[in-house]
């Protein structure tokens, strides 16, 4: 990330907002500056984070002002830095996803010809405009802000990508606030529609706005950095074998975004390096699964594994209570009950669910989980600082401005 040019006001508003992320910044007569991160990304929350002693710089108290704009050009890059923005990042995306589930006028549709249902009174009503045929995109006609609040309030259709989409742009929302949202992207930056389509837009999430991509499918540098490094991130399950397979093609795959991850479910996640193990194992529960000779009623799976029915489980055989006790003895890893998913319209669940639910709707084939392509800790992160950056410094010097005029006036 590009430093911006030392003066008192640019070091005031870098040293300013790394507080905000949770740098202590500590006077000491060192020859140089020393950073301690600590391990914030392993941390619940940032004020567990620095009551355990992390985020500390130690900064001479000679430093110059170059010096210091070098210090916080080294912090803003650093990776605790990362850490300390996902908690904010964290809170923003349980703000949004928390938002878009209390609209029950957000519904869940099957792949359609208009791709995304603005209801009758169309899209223009609800801030959004079609830049696409037969609606595979749509982006904001008066507002970012406003666009991303009809999902918030308004009566909309999507599948899980569009979901997906949403709750990643709403967000950014969350994070920059109505004002700073609708001030940083321009409307053809926030484009909702097709994943095929939103390649070719200048979408921040997949166009060319997007930047440096994160490539990280199986989640190896998430799980070696910590819990808040998955915070907001996007994701799918999907089907392992082909087509031929699947019996619900309206279920072919979940698209997600991260919600919250627990302490033991990132621990687990770093001892076994990532989901890979995770995908092994649910290709293991699928096979269990084949082998139960119970008569499959609705939701079987979901009620027996995740609901754990009890009558459903009573009714079982012996053959198929000893299958179920493996198939219970694979989900009881943390991972499981620990990694919180969005996935519209399931809404927040953990992961195992989404496994267990998938049992009934594909029973043909293993699911997989991974993390797609994500700028959320590059290009995201970046604009964000940025953006902050440039909104303290023109405060500052209106500020001033203000300042001389008015001791002009009362001079003598």
């Amino acid at each position: 990330m590009a430093a911006a040019a030392a003066s008192p006001a640019n070091g005031d508003c870098s040293r300013g907002l790394l507080e905000e992320f949770g740098w202590r910044f500590i006077a000491t007569q060192e020859d140089a500056p020393r950073i301690e991160p600590g391990t914030p990304c392993d941390r619940d929350t940032l004020a567990k984070a620095q009551a355990a002693g992390d985020l500390r710089v130690f900064v001479p108290a000679g430093l110059d002002a170059s010096a210091r704009e070098r210090l916080h050009a080294r912090l803003f890059a650093h990776p605790a830095t990362t850490c300390a923005f996902g908690f904010r990042l964290g809170d923003a995306t349980r703000r949004a996803v928390d938002k878009l589930l209390a609209n029950e006028g957000f519904r869940f549709s099957a792949l359609q010809v208009g791709w995304i249902g603005f209801g009758p009174t169309g899209a223009r009503r609800d801030g959004w405009t079609s830049v696409a045929s037969f609606g595979r995109a749509y982006q904001p006609r008066e507002g970012n802000w406003r666009a991303i609040e009809a999902f918030y309030a308004g009566q909309v259709r999507g599948e899980c990508g569009v979901g997906r989409q949403v709750a990643q742009y709403a967000t950014q929302a969350e994070l920059y606030g109505r004002e700073g949202f609708d001030a940083e992207f321009d409307a053809d930056e926030i484009v909702i529609g097709t994943f095929k389509r939103l390649r070719t837009t200048r979408s921040i999430l997949l166009g060319s706005s997007a930047g440096e991509f994160v490539r990280d499918g199986v989640a190896e540098a998430a799980s070696r950095d910590g819990r808040q490094a998955f915070m907001g991130l996007p994701g799918f399950i999907y089907h392992v074998f082909d087509r031929s397979k699947l019996d619900d093609l309206n279920n072919q795959a979940e698209n997600f975004v991260v919600y919250d991850l627990s302490a033991p479910a990132a621990a687990a996640l770093r001892t076994h390096q990532g989901f890979e193990h995770y995908n092994q194992r649910n290709r293991e529960i699928w096979s269990l699964a084949r082998t139960m000779e119970a008569r499959r009623v609705r939701r079987f799976f979901e009620r027996l594994l995740y609901e754990r029915d009890p009558q459903l489980r009573a009714a079982l055989s012996p053959a198929d209570r000893d299958v179920l006790e493996r198939m219970d003895a694979e989900l009881a890893d943390p991972f499981y009950g620990g990694f919180r998913v969005y996935v519209h319209r399931q809404g927040v669940k953990p992961v195992g669910f989404h496994i267990a639910r998938l049992l009934d709707r594909n029973p043909r084939t293993p699911f997989r989980i991974e993390l797609a392509l994500h700028n959320v800790h590059t290009t995201l992160y970046e604009r964000y600082v940025q953006h902050r950056l440039h909104a303290c410094g023109a405060a500052k010097l209106e500020a001033s401005g203000t300042t001389r005029s008015d001791a002009a006036q009362t001079a003598p």
